[in-house]
């Protein structure tokens, strides 16, 4: 089969190499199409290792056809067609998955623009129902609000029936968060997140804060939170080293929470596989009457990956960026 060999974070080649089969309890799917993550730039670039056990090659979530099942796999069938949440392995023809992070395609989801779900769904849900417990007229505030995990995050909470707040770098970003649901909207190259926040909801601030930038943000978020708020940190954009105030979470009740999705193990109350149960269950509805949708910014042949990477990497696309095989 072939497959994204990355060389470095430069040099992503389309190559043949060695044959995946499913183990037991896998389903092996011939890949439709794989989502681009900023996971994949940091690994091809040497910073962000696979967990043990892992594939090496990039690729954290897919869309395609189930063509071969492990032992004890009896709930897929050859031929469905399927989306699937991985550790590694999506840029590729074929990929051996966990059957417990393999899921439907939901109704009216083609089955290109299905890659660009599993891991901005499983990331927004897991953080923001089932760490963060947001509720109906909670005000969240999601930074990045137009990027992938931006935008589902928009959507599921305006589903939800929470307040959404986003940054965005853009007015066409902008423009596209108000399209999602978004009723705060907050360009962080000329306005302050926090003042933005405050007067939103009558100088409390938010209840929930979703961020990918981490240290950058971290003083200012703090600042943003209501008393007893939550920041739930997903990301390091801004960097990995920050003073914490302890004062300031301490005063508000505020907790913090760092998150990451790919480490997670397969089993338990917050693995891998309940999560994919809940989006399902949860989530995939939303989808299927049309409340959520994925937002796709771009669509490339898999033999761009290195194209795709440096598209994402410059931030001027909203949504997903796919990669297709085939």
């Amino acid at each position: 089969m072939y497959a994204i060999v990355a060389e470095d974070a430069d040099s992503l080649r389309w190559r043949e190499v060695t044959d995946v089969a499913p183990g037991r309890g896998e389903v092996l799917i011939k890949v439709a199409a794989a989502g681009v993550n900023r996971a994949d730039l940091l690994q091809a670039a040497g910073k962000y290792p696979p967990p043990p056990g892992a594939s090496e090659t990039l690729g954290m979530e897919v869309s395609g056809v189930i063509a071969a099942l492990g032992d004890e796999v009896t709930q897929w069938k050859i031929d469905e067609p399927v989306c699937a949440l991985l550790a590694g392995g999506g840029y590729a023809e074929y990929v051996a998955v966990p059957v417990e992070q393999v899921m439907p395609l939901p109704d009216g989801v083609g089955i290109s623009e299905a890659a660009g779900l599993p891991e901005v769904a499983c990331t927004v849900w897991s953080n923001l129902v089932m760490t963060a417990g947001l509720r109906p007229g909670q005000l969240v505030l999601v930074h990045g609000g137009a990027s992938g995990v931006g935008t589902n995050a928009v959507q599921v909470a305006r589903e939800l029936g929470a307040r959404v707040a986003v940054t965005a770098g853009s007015q066409a970003k902008l423009d596209l968060c108000r399209e999602l649901g978004a009723e705060v909207l907050i360009n962080y190259r000329d306005q302050d997140f926090v003042a933005q926040i405050k007067e939103a909801n009558g100088g409390a601030g938010a209840d929930v804060i979703l961020d990918i930038m981490g240290a950058a943000y971290l003083d200012r978020n703090l600042d943003a939170l209501a008393t007893d708020g939550q920041l739930v940190v997903i990301g390091m954009q801004g960097g990995v080293k920050a003073e914490l105030n302890i004062g300031k979470l301490i005063a508000k009740r505020t907790r913090v929470i760092g998150t990451a999705l790919r480490g997670r193990p397969v089993g338990g109350t917050l693995g891998k596989g309940a999560i994919v149960r809940s989006v399902v269950e949860s989530v995939w509805p939303m989808v299927s009457r049309g409340a959520v949708r994925p937002i796709i910014g771009a669509t490339l042949p898999i033999e761009k990956a290195g194209e795709a990477h440096r598209l994402l990497a410059s931030g001027e696309v909203s949504g997903k960026v796919l990669l297709t095989v085939g």
